[in-house]
C-alpha cells in the first residue's frame, strides 16, 4: 500500500502516537490515511481528535480496510470520511482530495464522552475482569474506586487479566521494566499509570516517549485521581499521512 501511494506520487510519513498527530496542526497535511485493520481503537481516537481540532478538521481523512462491523462503528462517528478497500486506495485518495468535506461533522471529543464514568469504566474494567496490578502503592484500590460486579485485581500474575495497571515510581525502574511490559502490551490492554506534577520525576511526555522506543503507541489518556495520571498503550501499529 504504501509503495504503491508513492508510485502515484504522494509524500508518505507516519506518526505513531496521539501525541505526534498534534504536531500536525503547525503544517496540516493533504490527507489522512488510517488503516483499520491494525488498531481500530487508536484510528477511531486519532480520527475524532482530527475533527476537533480548528487547523485539521477540514483534511480528508480515508479509512482503509478492517472489520465490517468495526468499520462501521466509526462510520457512525466519522460519516463524512471515505470508507475503501485497500485495492482501491488511490482512487479513494483521489476522491478524497478533490473533494475534502465542507462542513465536517466535529465528534465529542474523549474527555467529553468520559463525562460522568467511574474510573472503572474510563480504563475498561468491565463485570468480572480479572484486573493485573504491576508495582501498586498501598491505596491502589482507593485510587481506582469501585469495580464492575465480579471483577478483582491480581497481584501475582498477569496472565488472562485485562486490563494491566502498571504503576511507575521513577524513570529508571521505568525504562528498565518496559521490554516486559511490551510483551505484556501484545495480550493485555496496558495502562501506565504515574503520580501527577512530576512528584517521581515522571511526566506523560517522559512516558510516551519510552513507551515509543519499545514499539508501543498510546491511545488514550485519562485522569485516575488528584494523584495518578494514566494512559494506555497498545503494540505500535501504522497510519499513514499523505501529503
Amino acid at each position: 500500500m504504501i509503495a504503491a501511494l508513492r508510485a502515484a506520487g504522494h509524500k508518505i510519513d507516519y506518526k505513531d502516537s496521539l501525541a505526534n498527530y498534534r504536531e500536525l496542526r503547525d503544517t496540516p497535511p493533504d490527507a489522512i490515511v488510517i488503516d483499520l485493520s491494525r488498531t481500530p481503537s487508536h484510528g477511531r481516537e486519532l480520527a475524532v481528535f482530527i475533527r476537533g481540532s480548528k487547523q485539521l478538521r477540514h483534511v480528508p481523512i480515508v479509512f482503509v480496510d478492517g472489520e465490517p462491523e468495526k468499520v462501521e462503528a466509526v462510520r457512525r462517528l466519522i460519516p463524512d470520511a471515505c470508507y475503501t478497500p485497500a485495492s482501491r486506495l488511490k482512487s479513494a485518495l483521489r476522491s478524497a482530495l478533490a473533494s475534502p468535506p465542507e462542513n465536517p461533522l466535529k465528534p465529542a471529543q474523549m474527555m467529553d464522552r468520559w463525562a460522568g464514568r467511574s474510573t472503572a469504566q474510563k480504563l475498561g474494567i468491565v463485570a468480572n475482569a480479572r484486573v493485573a496490578v504491576i508495582d501498586p502503592p498501598p491505596d491502589y484500590a482507593r485510587a481506582i474506586g469501585d469495580l464492575p460486579e465480579g471483577a478483582m485485581y491480581e497481584e501475582e500474575s498477569t496472565s488472562g487479566c485485562q486490563p494491566a495497571l502498571w504503576f511507575v515510581h521513577g524513570p529508571a525502574e521505568f525504562q528498565s521494566a518496559l521490554p516486559s511490559m511490551r510483551r505484556l502490551a501484545a495480550h493485555s490492554r496496558l495502562w501506565i499509570l504515574w503520580r501527577k506534577g512530576k512528584r517521581d520525576d515522571l511526566d506523560g511526555n517522559l512516558i510516551r516517549r519510552g513507551a515509543i522506543d519499545v514499539g508501543l503507541v498510546d491511545y488514550k489518556i485519562c485522569s485516575i485521581n488528584d494523584t495518578w495520571s494514566a494512559m494506555v498503550f497498545a503494540i505500535k501499529k501504522h497510519a499513514l499521512q499523505s501529503k
